[in-house]
Parts: structure tokens; C-alpha cells; sequence
């Protein structure tokens, strides 16, 4: 009898033979394209699909997309060093509409919350009761908490 493989091992053995490793590897930029590219390119770009190996990118002006035609080389080596193997040929650039990154939940801000005194946590809450949008919300309270944080630094 056969012993049992572990899935990690008949995955892998099925992604090197659809040869599918790699692609799957390029679309990793997507999570890293803030590192990759840096914070000011990031917030004016996109990355939105690899096809034939080039990889096409939503810019938000056509400025933009005339300055990151300098920069293609650089940014094409990047891309590639991040991949671990020249993948990508060609980078292509399209006017197009960049959707902000998320705000951050009320839950993964309630860190912050934990070491503020009580009666600070209820004053900001009472503030943050007339405000009816939650995004507003959501960053109305980031700045209070670590205002009120800063606040209690300041005075130690």
C-alpha cells in the first residue's frame, strides 16, 4: 500500500507541470506594487493584467503615463526582480481609474484603543456619535485616538 501525499506536495508537483509557477508568481506584484514601484508612482497607479507576458497598468493622468514611459526599463527590471526571473517583456500604460487603498476597519484599529484611559475612549465615542458615514468615521477616530496617544506623551 501507497502511503498518503501531503497536498502541499501534489500542488506543487500540478503547478510545475501546467507551468503555471511562474505566472502565478508575477501576479504576486500586486500585493508588493507600493514596494515595488514606491509611494508616489503606487497612489497614481494600477497594475491590471498580464497578458502574453506584458503587463498593462492603469494610470490616473496622462501625465503621468508620459513620465512613467521614462522610467519603463527601471520599472520592467523591478518588476522581473521581484518575480526572481525575467517574465515580464513589456509594460504597457492606459488611462484609467485607481481605486484608493481600503481605510483600515474599526477592528484593526482597536490596538490603538487599548491603552487609552476610559474616559477618553467615551469622550471620542460621544464625538464620533453624530457622524453618520463610516468611512468619516473610521479615520475621524484614527486621528482622535492617536492625537489623545500623543497627547499623553507629550505630557510624560
Amino acid at each position: 500500500m501507497r502511503r498518503p501525499q501531503s497536498i502541499g506536495s501534489i500542488l506543487d508537483k500540478t503547478f510545475k507541470s501546467l507551468e503555471i509557477e511562474l505566472p502565478l508568481r508575477a501576479y504576486s506584484i500586486w500585493g508588493a506594487w507600493k514596494e515595488i514601484v514606491g509611494e508616489t508612482i503606487a497612489l497614481q497607479t494600477q497594475p491590471r493584467l498580464i497578458r502574453n507576458r506584458i503587463l498593462f497598468i492603469d494610470v490616473s493622468h496622462s501625465t503621468w503615463i508620459q513620465q512613467l514611459q521614462f522610467l519603463k526599463s527601471n520599472l520592467l527590471e523591478k518588476m522581473n526582480a521581484f518575480i526572481g526571473e525575467p517574465y515580464l517583456h513589456d509594460i504597457r500604460f492606459k488611462l484609467g481609474k485607481i481605486t484608493p487603498a481600503p481605510l483600515p476597519s474599526a477592528r484593526t484599529t482597536a490596538f490603538l484603543e487599548e491603552d487609552l484611559e476610559p474616559e477618553t475612549l467615551k469622550r471620542i465615542e460621544e464625538v464620533l456619535k453624530t457622524i453618520d458615514d463610516p468611512e468619516v468615521k473610521i479615520s475621524l477616530r484614527n486621528v482622535l485616538v492617536k492625537g489623545a496617544k500623543l497627547e499623553r506623551y507629550r505630557k510624560k
